[in-house]
């Protein structure tokens, strides 16, 4: 198989005059050609830097066309693309940049004396270039102008790095979880069929691109398809109802349904051209699905996926879609449901979720002792979530094995701010856990032994301040006088969330 930008450029071909990219409030059209043409004309400009195949491009930029257009550009010269999450604070930046020591880093014109010192510092030999302005010094828009247009897509195997994507663990150190084109392209290709995507449909896209929900399976799927995708920076309730009344897709976060059911004058009459809604990244509740049929007559399709393996199971298309499960193995994938050893479990048990398929990613960055840990012997990736499977093989995800803390769709690991914590003069001991939120999904809640008698819950918010990503620090910092644990001396997080929940 070829590089997975190969499959969007055949795909696209047959209409390039069609518009791919629309921007809200009439902020104008981008055809399938003329981003093409830009795609092309940034991928001049990474080679006159000097990126070729397997070069490391980070990429910490606004959502926007040119976004869109330079991770096309990336993949077209066979280099492989590093998404990082715009909330990242400049001390989170240090370290993907020492970790993952890329050739080049795009970052906002705003940020550019800030990340310049940062991989000064680092002595990685990043070069850096912004995107966003073509008036600021450093702006890869200027040099895309002045660049001979790359139109050659570099070959690639299925086997050969197309993405870097880091994602926590339970050591708290983030890790780069290594994306092939086969695996992408696998991915692409099963849900642009299952969900039905065709040239007639319009997406609304309120997702950061950053983010595999809103990179990989809403992008892919609106390229293979060659459908016009309603491009919004971010999620705003207004621009959300226009768009909807345009729109025949949606792909979200709980967190986007449950805020437009908070708004009391939303329902069926905006959701007349849809056909369907997904939701995924997060859990979603049953009586948010429950609640979103009644009010728009609409079933949402829940789907299950992570970073490592992009999409794992969805809910039917056409069939049953139950609340509280996320379907079934997409086709190509072998699912399980297994015991601590590996072993698979009768039906309807709770054990975690195994997987195998060519979606699984080939490993994570320079670790391979961590790599090895989360697979079985015959191959299964350890996915660390609790889940059951019934008879006819339907997928409930019913717990998460690493503690792991969704908000927003955001992925929080508790051990990265228990060391922070843990690392204040201040602070004796603490444990991080996720409680229930009505938005968000969960919030992040840090419960603190004190060293210090006057350590205040304000103190210790200030103190993760600038090391944390907003979406990562701390909406709750309850002050107690020991923490609850086991027999074994384990901290009993179960307790901590029964009583704070």
């Amino acid at each position: 198989m070829t590089n997975i930008c190969a499959h969007f450029a055949d795909a696209c071909a047959h209409a390039p005059e069609a518009v791919f990219l629309q921007l809200p409030d009439d902020g104008g059209e981008h055809s399938f050609a003329v981003m093409e043409r830009r795609t092309a004309q940034l991928a001049g400009a990474l080679r006159a830097q000097g990126i070729a195949a397997d070069s490391r491009v980070m990429v910490q930029a606004a959502k926007s066309p040119d976004m869109a257009a330079l991770y096309l550009a990336v993949l077209r010269l066979g280099a492989i693309f590093i998404p990082l999450n715009t909330a990242y604070t400049a001390a989170e930046l240090q370290y993907f940049i020492a970790d993952a020591a890329p050739h080049l880093l795009v970052c906002a014109p705003a940020a550019a004396p800030s990340v310049m010192a940062l991989c000064a510092e680092a002595k990685t030999g990043t070069e850096v270039r912004t995107l966003g302005d073509a008036t600021s010094p450093q702006a890869l828009e200027r040099a895309a102008e002045q660049a001979e247009p790359i139109a050659q897509i570099a070959s690639r195997s299925d086997a050969d790095l197309a993405a870097l994507l880091y994602t926590s663990g339970t050591t708290g150190r983030p890790k780069g979880a290594m994306l092939s084109h086969g695996n992408l392209a696998s991915n692409a290709v099963v849900l642009r069929s299952l969900w039905a995507f065709r040239a007639e449909d319009v997406l609304l896209h309120a997702l950061p691109l950053f983010h595999v929900h809103g990179l990989f399976v809403a992008m892919h799927c609106a390229l293979l398809a060659a459908c016009r995708v309603l491009l919004l920076p971010k999620f705003d309730l207004a621009q959300i109802k226009r768009g909807l009344r345009q729109a025949s897709v949606m792909m979200g976060v709980p967190t986007f349904y449950s805020r437009l059911l908070a708004d009391p004058e939303f329902g069926a009459a905006d959701c007349a051209r849809m056909r369907l809604f997904i939701s995924g990244s997060a859990p979603l509740s049953a009586p948010l699905h429950r609640d979103w049929l009644a009010r728009t007559g609409h079933r949402i399709l829940e789907r299950y996926g992570m970073t490592e393996l992009g999409m794992v199971a969805s809910n039917p298309y056409a069939g049953e879609r139950i609340a509280g499960t996320v379907g079934y193995a997409l086709p190509g994938i072998a699912v399980r449901v297994a015991d601590a050893d590996g072993q698979e479990l009768p039906r309807d048990s709770i054990g975690t979720l195994e997987v195998k398929g060519p979606n699984v990613f080939r490993g994570y960055w320079q670790r391979p002792t961590e790599t090895a840990a989360e697979f079985r012997a015959d191959g299964y990736f350890i996915t660390g979530d609790l889940a059951t499977m019934a008879a006819d093989g339907r997928i409930a995800i019913v717990g998460r094995a690493k503690d792991l803390i969704i908000t927003g769709g955001y992925n929080v690991y508790p051990k990265e701010i228990e060391t922070l914590l843990d690392a204040m003069p201040q602070v004796a001991e603490s444990a991080v856990i996720g409680l229930p939120h009505p938005d968000f999904g969960e919030s992040v809640c840090a419960i603190v032994v004190a060293a210090d008698p006057a350590l205040s819950a304000a103190e210790v918010r200030r103190a993760l301040g600038g090391k944390l990503a907003k979406f990562k620090q701390p909406s709750r910092v309850e002050l107690v006088d020991s923490l609850p644990r086991n027999a074994l001396g384990k901290v009993q997080k179960n307790v901590l969330r029964a009583r704070y929940g």
